[in-house]
């Protein structure tokens, strides 16, 4: 039996990247974001700092220019994306809008919401949240049991949602609910999108702290939440669909291999030229790792510049990447234990590395499981 074969090719060079990148950089200096050893990475939440990006033209860049976008490429969006984490770049307020929320929008949505929200998110003012987990579902999406039922001129949304990253904060909500029973036993069938204002009555948000102890996480109760039906994202029962393809934005990007960039770089800078022969090729490892994955991620944005839609790939690159992102903050724990032993102590970079080891368990579970992700990849190959 003959199987499909993924391929990564590399993205084409080319000087204006190069270009864009020190535009990038030029703008972190000047906000006064240059390499912060703090919670600064792609999930804190900064309006302001959303605002700034905003005004930039770093929010929504491959939209069109009437939606408040610049007709960016996907390969440029990914540069700047990149630069901006690396740099430490507090993105979390606009980051679900614009990576996928808001390209779902342009692409689902009825031109009317079109107008309205899509603006708003390029002025880096409107935020998004991920409405597609469950108590009990995990990430088996076709599991899915918030119901939607007709109600006049829309719907009635009933169920939980949890593990909502910034629930609490932002403005808008795309919830994947069931509108029909699953025919037979294709569980995919019968799902839809919808945008949900969080202001909306019967709309109820409990915190989750995480083992850092801090609030991102939530847990959410719909009780008969109204969702008007020009709200509703595609064609009733098109929920499979759109979740499936919203995902290889979330699960490819830069994200995916730059959550604790931070730490990294701050390693390299902390063992410096004189460290010993088997931690500098520890150091080693772990950056001929992040040049292979730079490479698989921006050849997932190229396949979206494209048109393609990336699924196995994007799946793969998520896999690997937060892989890699749980191995970074042990190894960088132990290359570093000498200086500490010596009594070198630099107390933010030392807090950063505690943070990132407690966090870390959470990479392979957010954006789908890597069972999930596996699962995939072999049927997309097919191998299952």
């Amino acid at each position: 039996m003959l199987h499909k074969t993924i391929r990564l090719d590399p993205i084409e060079k080319r000087p204006e990247f190069d270009a864009l990148r020190r535009e990038v950089r030029a703008f972190l200096a000047e906000a006064g974001r240059e390499r912060d050893l703090g919670r600064t990475n792609w999930s804190s939440f900064d309006p302001g700092f959303s605002r700034l990006c905003g005004q930039r033209g770093y929010v929504g860049m491959t939209w069109p220019a009437r939606y408040g976008g610049r007709d960016a490429s996907p390969i440029e969006k990914y540069v700047v994306n990149e630069e901006l984490i690396a740099g430490g770049a507090p993105l979390g307020a606009h980051w679900v809008a614009d990576r996928q929320s808001g390209t779902q929008i342009l692409r689902h949505a009825r031109e009317e919401l079109r107008a309205d929200i899509l603006p708003r998110i390029a002025r880096g003012e409107c935020y998004f949240g991920i409405g597609m987990s469950e108590p009990g579902s995990g990430s088996d999406l076709a599991s899915v049991q918030m119901r939607a039922r007709r109600a006049d001129g829309g719907w009635l949304l009933s169920g939980r949602k949890l593990w909502t990253t910034n629930a609490h904060r932002v403005h808008y909500l795309i919830a994947l609910a069931r509108t029909s029973p699953a025919p037979g036993t294709d569980r995919r069938a019968g799902l839809t999108q919808f945008i949900v204002d969080m202001a909306t009555p019967g709309l109820g948000v409990r915190p989750v702290h995480d083992l850092v102890g801090h609030h991102e996480f939530n847990e959410l109760t719909f009780d008969d939440v109204r969702v008007p039906d020009s709200h509703v994202l595609g064609r009733e029962g098109d929920g499979w669909a759109l979740v499936t393809g919203e995902l290889a934005f979330e699960r490819s990007g830069p994200d995916r291999y730059l959550s604790n960039a931070q730490l990294l770089l701050g390693a390299a800078d902390r063992l410096g030229a004189e460290a010993a022969p088997g931690d500098l090729a520890g150091m080693g490892r772990l950056v001929a790792h992040l040049a292979a994955l730079r490479r698989m991620s921006g050849s997932v944005a190229g396949m979206l510049e494209r048109g393609l839609v990336p699924n196995a790939e994007a799946a793969l690159v998520k896999d690997v990447g937060t892989r890699f992102e749980q191995e970074v903050p042990e190894t960088v724990r132990k290359m570093t234990a000498a200086a500490r032993r010596r009594g070198e102590r630099d107390e933010r970079f030392d807090a950063l590395t505690r943070e990132m080891i407690l966090t870390a368990p959470c990479y392979t579970i957010r954006g789908g499981t890597t069972e999930i992700l596996r699962g995939i990849i072999a049927r997309d190959l097919g191998l299952r």
